[in-house]
């Protein structure tokens, strides 16, 4: 049975201002003070991903950045394929708002660890549960295209989420219980027809020196 490994990787800390505000698909630029601060990290990253890898990162260019100073770290540069179907959830109309104005507008009550519910579909926009159903999709055809492979993906805290609730077979809902911070890795696997998860949120780290 053929084994294909996907390594997820979440994009980099974006701008202070960017953060300010509810940025759902918009293409914002990372934090330059987080990327110097957080070196350890991507080195850890180049090291810890798979040598021989297939790269894919989404139309913002938080993921190619990202995927650039992991290459800068110490993994060999590997052209990048670009899958629009991974991005993050496009807020519509509400993109560009404060949370404060942000959360005066939606509609259902919010998710506990997410600012708004599955199913909040803004004007112009599309619900969680939406971004499941796109991710899930994209993920067959990688999958398919490239059968006991490692597959390297630099995405959004949402787009990983919905890889997981395609892994595991859990409703948008459930999906959003999931922390999925800046730089960390998830890691899925594909035997056969079923998936595996081998990790989620998976944090860089450092050895405390010994004496």
């Amino acid at each position: 049975m053929q084994i294909t490994r996907l390594f997820l990787v979440r994009h980099a800390l974006v701008e202070p201002s960017a953060r300010a505000v509810v940025y759902g698909s918009m293409d914002v630029a990372l934090c330059e003070l987080a990327l110097r601060q957080e070196a350890a990290a991507y080195r850890w990253l180049a090291a810890r991903l798979p040598e021989g890898a297939r790269w894919v990162v989404t139309p913002l260019s938080r993921t190619r950045a990202t995927a650039a100073a992991i290459f800068a770290a110490g993994y060999a540069p590997t052209p990048l394929v670009v899958e629009p179907d991974l991005a993050e959830q496009n807020l519509g109309e509400w993109q560009g708002l404060s949370h404060e104005r942000f959360a005066a507008l939606i509609r259902h009550p919010p998710h506990p660890f997410w600012p708004h519910a599955a199913e909040e579909k803004p004007p112009g926009g599309e619900s969680f549960a939406e971004v499941v159903e796109r991710v899930s999709a994209v993920l067959d055809r990688l999958v398919q295209d490239t059968p006991g492979r490692d597959i390297v993906i630099v995405a959004h805290g949402g787009s990983i989420r919905a890889a997981i609730a395609q892994a595991m077979g859990l409703s948008p809902h459930q999906a959003l219980i999931f922390s999925v911070r800046n730089l960390s890795m998830t890691r899925l696997e594909r035997h056969g027809a079923d998936w595996r998860v081998a990790a989620v949120n998976e944090e860089p780290f450092t050895l405390p020196a010994t004496e």
